[in-house]
């Protein structure tokens, strides 16, 4: 069997079509079709149903797509096993959230970088709706989720942590004092969150309208960080993780706010396609995060 008719296979299976993957391999459409016609014949079983330029993997073919799989790593694992750390090459996609990425990337980049400086991290910021999509169709290989915990067969959990998030103000804001903060009181503060429907601000908003409540914040970012600074100047109050305001609360200039109507649970977690290749520069790249991950 040749293995680059298989590769071919694995790249038409994942994008579901002939011309994306001559165009990924760099083959022209019939050298793609002569390839997997090749495979056919040696099989003896058809791997693709073509109906109206659509390509679906018959059973065969799904069978053949686990196996295939399992070959290639164990073929690509040798070959790596032969070179220096500083040969492998290759494109990782990893769609991560937003208020994750700054902290996530200063951890893990500048070792990546130094050991294998021939892989490209490309970092797609998502919501967790969108960072799914992405997976489903292939066009990004890992999603680092800073969200409710999710479990789905179709995903492999590399790695998860819950993380914890409070209210916070500043150290001179009156409320550093209180014991205890009611919601109804809490939502008429000066409020700086991140974007709307984005992981624990969409938490937060979902279980204020529990109590039918709402917050109309003064400022809204994507960028923790600078929220975070901005709440250091006593400029309003914020929902933040803890790997976020840590810094501030340990040099005491934030506090955290004890609000005992309102509990909120985020978790990251790290995760690929059940059915993904795990390539060498993605299967590096999962160690770096899995070692800094928060």
């Amino acid at each position: 069997m040749d293995i680059k008719n298989l590769v071919t296979f694995i790249h038409v299976a994942e994008l579901r079509s002939f011309t994306k993957a001559g165009d990924k391999l760099g083959y022209s459409q019939s050298t793609v079709s002569f390839q997997i016609r090749q495979l056919e014949n040696e099989l003896g079983v058809p791997l693709f149903e073509r109906i109206n330029r659509t390509v679906t993997l018959t059973e065969h073919g799904i069978r053949l797509l686990r196996s295939a799989y399992k070959i290639n790593e164990l073929l690509e694992s040798f070959q790596e096993e032969t070179k220096a750390e500083t040969k492998v090459h290759g494109r990782v996609r990893l769609a991560i959230a937003d208020s994750l990425s700054s902290e996530v990337i200063r951890r893990i980049f500048p070792e990546l970088h130094r050991k294998y400086p021939d892989i490209t991290l490309e970092c797609i910021s998502a919501g967790t709706q969108e960072m799914f999509r992405l997976l489903n169709q292939n066009e990004a290989d890992i999603v680092y989720t800073l969200d409710n915990h999710i479990y789905d067969t179709n995903y492999v959990i590399q790695q998860e942590s819950r993380i914890g998030v409070h209210f916070v103000c500043a150290a001179g804001n009156a409320l550093a004092a209180r014991d205890a903060i009611s919601l109804a009181e809490l939502v008429k503060q000066p409020f700086l969150l991140t974007e709307k429907g984005m992981s624990y601000r969409r938490m937060l908003d979902e279980k204020l309208a529990a109590h039918s409540l709402e917050i109309q914040p003064v400022f809204v970012s994507g960028n923790a960080g600078l929220i975070a600074s901005l709440v250091e100047q006593n400029a309003g109050l914020a929902l933040l993780p803890d790997y976020i305001t840590k810094p501030y609360i340990e040099k005491g200039a934030l506090c955290y706010l004890n609000v005992p109507e309102m509990e909120i649970e985020i978790w990251t977690q790290l995760l690929h396609h059940r059915e993904k290749w795990v390539s060498e520069p993605m299967r590096i790249v999962i160690d770096h995060l899995r070692r800094c991950m928060l």
